[in-house]
C-alpha cells in the first residue's frame, strides 16, 4: 500500500469531547490503524504544546510523528525522545509581522473592549489570542483589528473558531502565513508528500483553511452548523462529509475519520474492518 499522511485535528475531530456521543471502540480502530508503517501521522490543533500532551494521555491517543500546535503557528518532531520545536518554519512565518513581538500588536488592541486576552500559557512568539462574545458583534471587531494591523504594515491571519462546550468566541491573530494549511503544506513539501497521499480530518472554523484547500479533507460528521454552511457554499473539490453508518458508527470523532480514509484510500477498507 502506498503511504499516507493523517493529519487530523484535536478536539472534537479526534477527542470526543463534542455535544455528541462518541462510538464504542472507534478511537481503538484508530489507534490500531495509524500504528501501521504505511501512515504517519500528525496532529493539528489550537492547543499548545502541553495540552496536547495532556490530551494524548487523558484520551490514550497514539503518539504523533509531528504536531502541528497553536493554530498552525508551530511545529513540532518528536526527535531523542522530546518534542523539538522546528525552528525552520519559526523563520519562515516571522516576516509578515515586521519584526514585532505579539506584545507588540497586543499593545495596537488593547483598548478594544471587546476582547478578552487569553491565559499566558496560550500566547506564544507568533501567536495572540483572545476571548470574544460569541453573540454578535465579532465580525465588526475582527474588521476593526484588520485594519489597525495593516495601518502598521502587519500581515496578519486572524482565525475566529466556537467554543461550544464554553459557549465562547475564540479569536487568534497570527502571521500572515501562519495557518493549519501552510504548516501542513510546508510539511509537505519538506518530507516529499503530495495532495494524493495527505488527508486532513476536521470540525471547526480554524479548520477551514485546511477543508477548502486542494488537500484530501475530511469533515466529520459532528463538525459545526456554520463550518458545514461554508463548505457547502464554497463546494470544494476534495472533501469527504462523513455521513455515518461506516462499520455501523455514527461517523462522528474517529468514526467519521475512518469513514474518509476509507472513502479515499479504498483498498484500506478492508484492513479497517478487520480491525474491529
Amino acid at each position: 500500500m502506498s503511504p499516507l499522511l493523517l493529519c487530523t485535528d484535536l478536539d472534537r475531530t479526534l477527542i470526543p469531547n463534542g455535544n455528541q456521543p462518541e462510538s464504542p471502540g472507534a478511537r481503538t480502530i484508530f489507534s490500531r490503524f495509524v500504528s501501521r508503517e504505511e501512515v504517519g501521522l500528525v496532529y493539528v490543533s489550537g492547543r499548545h504544546l502541553a495540552l496536547i500532551e495532556q490530551a494524548i494521555e487523558e484520551y490514550q491517543l497514539p503518539l504523533p510523528d509531528v504536531i502541528i500546535a497553536d493554530v498552525g503557528s508551530t511545529i513540532y518532531r518528536f526527535e531523542q525522545g522530546v518534542w523539538q520545536q522546528w525552528r525552520a518554519w519559526d523563520e519562515a512565518i516571522a516576516e509578515a509581522w515586521q519584526g514585532m513581538s505579539a506584545e507588540a500588536l497586543h499593545s495596537l488592541l488593547e483598548d478594544i473592549t471587546a476582547l478578552q486576552l487569553q491565559e499566558q500559557e496560550k500566547q506564544n512568539t507568533h501567536k495572540l489570542s483572545y476571548y470574544l462574545p460569541v453573540d454578535g458583534g465579532h465580525q465588526a471587531v475582527i474588521a476593526d483589528i484588520e485594519a489597525r494591523l495593516s495601518a502598521k504594515g502587519v500581515r496578519s491571519n486572524l482565525i475566529w473558531s466556537v467554543d461550544e462546550i464554553q459557549h465562547i468566541g475564540l479569536l487568534d491573530i497570527l502571521p500572515a502565513d501562519a495557518n493549519k494549511l501552510h504548516a501542513i503544506t510546508f510539511l509537505m513539501q519538506h518530507d516529499g508528500y503530495d495532495d494524493k497521499h495527505v488527508v486532513f480530518s476536521g470540525d471547526s472554523g480554524n479548520d477551514l483553511d485546511v477543508l477548502l484547500s486542494p488537500v484530501q479533507a475530511i469533515l466529520v460528521a459532528n463538525a459545526d452548523d456554520e463550518v458545514r454552511a461554508a463548505v457547502k457554499a464554497a463546494a470544494p473539490e476534495n472533501i469527504y462529509v462523513a455521513k455515518g453508518n461506516f462499520l455501523h458508527m455514527n461517523g462522528c470523532y474517529s468514526a467519521g475519520i475512518l469513514e474518509g480514509v476509507a472513502y479515499y484510500r479504498p483498498e484500506y477498507m478492508p484492513l479497517i474492518e478487520a480491525m474491529q
